[in-house]
């Protein structure tokens, strides 16, 4: 297996013999909306035209529908023909899009030689913000002679996501950990504290940590959590923390 972090949490994924990618999100720097006040979004320029970050995938993987997920410009130059996998709640507004080839996962899913199971998520804590974040997904890969992979999505750290792990067993488990947060400083996301602890939970498999220093809601750097996975005895060995562009191989 092998992943590319693009920018936030669009990640360029071959897996099984087969490229796709998850979460494209291709807007040129400052180009869409602050989300507090604080910068226009996404805070970097992608580290490749968004031509190459599409190039030569077969598919796509959306967890939910807000822009830093799925946004105008990926919508505009993936291919209308390309089969997109997402949350069953989506499956109508990415059809209105144009895209003809949309897959709702609702349980399980088999495409080519790999299943792709969908997992819940929990966007936030309070009902109000729960109510405004909507339904979030994460997916679990798995393939002959392949790592499996837990992609928790846009998520906290609650009881559903060690239940995930429970079930899975994950070999590698892909962490949205940029700390963003909503309304009054909620929590949307997890943050280093979250990651580490997720991270003490599943002390076999390796964490991948993205969704980082892109937005202008996302309040844990790079940095920051490595400093507190370190002092929290987290090796780098376990939580691997890629800079965009960067490329890992399982």
């Amino acid at each position: 297996m092998k992943m590319q972090l693009i920018r936030n949490a669009t990640l360029r994924v071959t897996y099984a013999g087969h490229t796709f990618i998850i979460d494209p999100y291709l807007a040129p720097k400052h180009s869409l909306p602050s989300y507090t006040g604080r910068s226009l979004n996404p805070l970097v320029d992608l580290p490749l035209s968004p031509h190459e970050v599409i190039a030569g995938i077969e598919t796509a993987v959306v967890s939910h529908l807000h822009t830093d997920h799925f946004d105008p410009l990926a919508q505009e130059l993936l291919p209308k023909g390309t089969k997109i996998f997402c949350q069953p709640k989506n499956e109508a507004r990415i059809r209105e899009i144009g895209f003809v080839e949309v897959v709702p996962v609702t349980t399980t899913v088999r495409w080519q030689a790999i299943t792709i199971h969908r997992t819940p998520g929990r966007h936030g804590s309070s009902e109000a913000i729960l109510r405004a974040m909507g339904e979030v997904s994460g997916f679990v890969f798995e393939a002959d002679n392949e790592p499996t992979v837990y992609w928790a999505g846009d998520t906290v750290w609650y009881d559903a996501i060690r239940e995930n792990i429970d079930q899975w067993r994950p070999d590698i488990i892909i962490t949205h950990s940029g700390g963003a947060v909503w309304g009054d400083n909620e929590l949307i996301i997890m943050d280093a504290q979250q990651t580490v602890a997720l991270c003490e939970y599943a002390p076999e498999a390796i964490v991948v940590a993205t969704h980082m220093e892109a937005l202008d809601h996302c309040l844990t750097s790079r940095e920051a959590l490595r400093n507190y996975a370190r002092e929290h005895g987290i090796q780098d060995e376990q939580l691997r923390i890629p800079e965009d562009r960067a490329d890992l191989e399982f």
